[in-house]
C-alpha cells in the first residue's frame, strides 16, 4: 500500500515539474522545475529498488548519483543565469537570445 502512495506522489511531482518547465518564462523557475523532475525520478528509483529487491541497493546508489548530477546542474545553471542577468538585465527565457548583440 505504501508503494502506491509514493508512486502517486512521484507522478504528481513529475507532472508539476513538466507543467512548470513547459509554461515557465523565467530561467530560475525552469531550473527549479527540472530539479523537481529529477527528485520525482529519485523517488521512483528508491521505491522500485525497495519493491523488487530490498537486499541490493542499486536504486539507492543510482539515486545518489542523480542527486549529485542535479546539484551540479543547479550550480552550473544558476551560474549561467547570473551571467545572462548581468549582461541582459533579465532572466526571461524569451528575451535571452544570445546570438544577437
Amino acid at each position: 500500500m505504501m508503494f502506491e502512495h509514493v508512486l502517486v506522489l512521484s507522478v504528481y511531482l513529475f507532472s508539476i515539474g513538466i507543467y512548470g518547465l513547459i509554461t515557465s518564462r523565467n530561467m530560475v523557475r525552469a531550473l527549479m522545475c527540472l530539479d523537481l523532475i529529477l527528485n520525482s525520478v529519485n523517488m521512483n528509483l528508491v521505491t522500485f529498488s525497495d519493491l523488487f529487491d530490498s537486499r541490493q541497493l542499486k536504486g539507492d546508489i543510482f539515486s545518489i548519483f542523480v542527486i549529485a548530477v542535479a546539484a551540479a546542474e543547479a550550480a552550473i545553471g544558476l551560474a549561467i543565469v547570473s551571467s545572462i542577468y548581468r549582461n541582459r538585465k533579465s532572466t526571461r527565457i524569451n528575451q535571452s537570445n544570445l546570438l544577437n548583440n
